[in-house]
């Protein structure tokens, strides 16, 4: 069991590498923790900083995620090498969700990271592929139909959690388990979104959709 605490402690640190620190350190020391909703997040870089700014976030983002699931589990440990006991399978799934609880509560910045969209979405297009055009299907529509982004993503995670429970339940119980915990973490990340959606002070994204803005 030795192999698999490094490899998810490997994983979150992974994880913890910020997409918005690292564009904004080489974009002259732009904190996106002290500009619009101070999230470091792809939605909150595309609010303040522009879309070329977002891509990259998003980029490092999506791809640590994958990178930890990928390649992290066929990582040889000097001295430790590759426990038989441990399913390669659930490993897999263990340091991807580490690698998105890193993004979320990142120990190089207090614990303050993003909420976890970008990261989880990457990985659970890595181990479900089919899934990508339906979640992505689902956020668009829901951003175009009511300009909520935070919604979107609730909906989304929540959806691929539904699917593949559905389709998948008898022969990939892992990637069940691992699409539930990761929509429970998405729900809770935005926890304050659904709050201020149901008290109507949630910020539309009208800047890109073609609707009204609202503060």
């Amino acid at each position: 069991m030795l192999e698999l605490g490094i490899k998810i402690t490997l994983a979150y640190g992974l994880g913890a590498v910020m997409g918005g620190f690292l564009v904004g350190y080489f974009r002259g020391g732009v904190d996106l923790r002290t500009v619009g909703s101070g999230n470091v997040g792809g939605t909150n870089a595309l609010r303040t900083q522009g879309k070329a700014f977002a891509f990259w976030v998003l980029l490092i983002d999506v791809g640590k995620g994958i990178a930890a699931a990928a390649l992290i589990p066929r990582l040889a440990i000097p001295g430790i090498g590759f426990d038989a006991e441990v399913d390669r399978d659930l490993l897999a799934y263990a340091v991807g969700y580490a690698a998105i609880v890193g993004h979320v509560f990142p120990v190089w910045f207090e614990f303050r990271g993003g909420k976890g969209g970008a990261t989880a979405a990457g990985l659970l297009f890595y181990f479900a592929p089919w899934l990508a055009a339906p979640v992505i299907a689902v956020w668009l529509a829901v951003i175009f139909f009511t300009g909520y982004v935070g919604i979107a993503t609730v909906s989304a995670a929540v959806l691929a959690a539904a699917y593949v429970g559905v389709t998948e339940l008898d022969e990939r119980h892992a990637l069940v388990i691992f699409a539930t915990l990761v929509a429970l973490l998405i729900v809770y990340t935005h926890r304050s979104n659904l709050r201020r959606t149901l008290d109507g002070t949630e910020s539309r994204f009208g800047r890109y959709f073609g609707l009204k803005n609202r503060a």
